[in-house]
């Protein structure tokens, strides 16, 4: 008889809750709990019935009881709890977007395989089953070579500052909590990933990407759109246009139905597979699988860290927001925290405008445009 695995989670928020309830599907209660504030883990533990409470988030890495972590904070907290919970010999399942930056997924990747520990995040791109069905489809060829594929992701968020959508604090934005998602799906229908990335952006008040753009395209000439937004609606979309037909799929990031359209006789396929409800609980099994095992190969952890290298590789201003993060190690601080730090203040509204206008003007000037609000692909 197999081991039951034990799981923690560190975090008490939406996805925490819906990964107790996903856990409950598999006929199991979440082992542990850790969170900041220990009177919501308490009350999160009467709700789902957790064996055990923390009294201090730290705890939870020493517990020789516990196998598996899940990883609910927000971004800006991941690597320290990664870095401690794999020191710790723990399996790692961390809530996108995993890291901040390339540096910090390449070290926290080196350390799991130095511990012979699966690390994985939870993009339920990766595991949705439709997804699986659909990449069979792509590979096999009938549909003929991928060639560009569109993807849109807008949310209505209101204009709260100290919220973690738009909070540098908290690694807000719409790149790192939506983006991930519509970059995640390109990279899996893409046979190469990109290496040629540009990007445009819209600032939120607190200097967060608000809306952004990004334009992509690899090695084997697929090209890839993508429109985020996080104070306007768009629909949850992705459509996969190929040689002899082309595949859409809405509400993508949870997705269970695709349609597919013969390129020819405009005839329609529909496709249905899993249930958005179950998103989590298809994570939960493909890795307590991965962790049987010892196979990682099903998490996709190398597409995430494609994913993280095309986010830190973008060129123009979205990609120096990113670069920003990468350089201070943490993300910026802005005038619209109780603690003000005014020498961020002053690199985010005056030197790095004119850092992005003078790199802007330069990759103008080598792909030979002359307006300045426009760059050409050849």
């Amino acid at each position: 008889m197999e081991k039951e695995l034990n799981w923690a989670v560190i975090g008490t928020g939406v996805i925490a809750n819906e990964m107790a309830q996903a856990l409950q599907k598999t006929d199991k209660t979440l082992y542990g709990v850790a969170n900041r504030t220990q009177t919501k883990a308490i009350d999160f533990a009467k709700k789902y019935g957790v064996k055990k409470v923390y009294d201090e988030i730290d705890e939870v890495f020493d517990d020789e009881n516990v196998d598996i972590i899940y990883l609910a904070t927000s971004h800006n907290t991941h690597y320290q709890f990664m870095k401690k919970a794999l020191e710790h010999g723990k399996h790692l399942f961390v809530e996108k977007s995993i890291t901040l930056n390339s540096r910090e997924l390449d070290e926290m990747i080196a350390l799991a395989k130095e511990k012979n520990l699966i690390l994985a995040e939870a993009m339920t791109i990766w595991h949705m089953p439709i997804y699986k069905e659909l990449w069979k489809i792509v590979q096999s060829g009938e549909l003929g070579k991928m060639q560009i594929m569109t993807v849109n992701f807008g949310s209505f968020k209101e204009y709260d500052m100290n919220n973690r959508f738009f909070n540098m604090n908290l690694a807000g934005g719409a790149l790192l909590d939506i983006g991930v998602y519509a970059l995640s799906a390109v990279r899996s229908f893409m046979s190469k990933q990109p290496n040629e990335i540009v990007s445009q952006v819209r600032f939120a008040p607190t200097g967060s990407d608000e809306q952004a753009t990004i334009l992509l395209k690899n090695e084997d000439q697929q090209m890839a759109t993508i429109a985020l937004s996080m104070h306007s609606k768009q629909p949850k979309r992705i459509m996969i246009s190929l040689e002899k037909g082309y595949i859409e799929v809405y509400e993508f990031p949870r997705g269970q139905k695709a349609t597919i359209v013969d390129a020819v006789t405009g005839k329609q396929t529909v496709i249905e597979k899993g249930n958005t409800e179950n998103a989590l609980y298809y994570e939960m099994c493909d890795m307590e699988e991965a962790v049987r095992n010892q196979d990682a190969s099903h998490l996709n952890l190398e597409y995430t860290k494609d994913v993280m290298d095309m986010m830190n590789n973008m060129i123009g201003p979205i990609g120096m927001l990113l670069a920003g993060m990468v350089i201070a190690d943490v993300p910026l601080k802005t005038v619209f925290t109780k603690k003000r730090n005014y020498v961020s203040t002053v690199l985010r509204l005056i030197i790095y405008p004119i850092f992005i206008l003078i790199l802007m003007k330069m990759i103008n000037t080598f792909a030979g445009v002359n307006d300045s609000k426009q760059i050409l692909l050849t």
